[in-house]
């Protein structure tokens, strides 16, 4: 009887799971819009009063994308006074939509990878999973890591799809 060899696991190939990237915790958004004037207009003291007596323990252990949705001119300090009414609760603040956050968050995580430590590897990026990965997070790994790389491809070890073979 023949021994099954897993030639997968004998062939050196390097999997990158950016799921493993991913930032637990419940993605929320702040939008100024209905704190506005007739959606247009900030009025300060309205604003400050609002801050004030809000309740933000909904905000708890959550990561807050601040935005406006309106077409109006928010003064920068408003963002700033709502930014230090979240953040004793807020797990993660930022300034930025759901997508943004993502992106943000991917590159955050990624930029402390050591991408010389894939020097000369043969590299799989794992694709479809349970969470959800930005196309940026793809984008920025393979910018990163193609300097580095013997070779890329994307997909499972047993199944992929070849990007990328550095010239001898």
């Amino acid at each position: 009887m023949q021994e099954i060899t897993n030639k997968v696991a004998e062939s050196g190939i390097i999997s990158i799971d950016l799921e493993e990237f991913y930032e637990p915790g419940e993605r929320v958004l702040f939008d100024i819009k209905p704190h506005l004037f007739m959606e247009q207009i900030l009025r300060e003291k309205n604003f400050r009063d609002f801050i004030k007596t809000n309740d933000w323990s909904f905000y708890k252990n959550k990561i807050v994308g601040i935005v406006c949705t309106a077409d109006a001119i928010i003064p920068t300090w408003a963002y700033m006074l709502l930014t230090l009414a979240l953040e004793p609760l807020a797990k993660r603040i930022f300034f930025a939509n759901l997508s943004e956050i993502e992106n943000l968050l991917f590159a955050e995580k990624l930029s402390k990878i050591e991408p010389s430590k894939y020097q000369d590897a043969r590299l799989v990026i794992k694709g479809c999973g349970e969470k959800p990965v930005p196309i940026n997070a793809y984008v920025q790994l393979s910018v990163l890591l193609r300097p580095y790389a013997k070779s890329i491809m994307y997909g499972e070890p047993c199944s992929t799809v070849p990007l990328y073979k550095a010239k001898n």
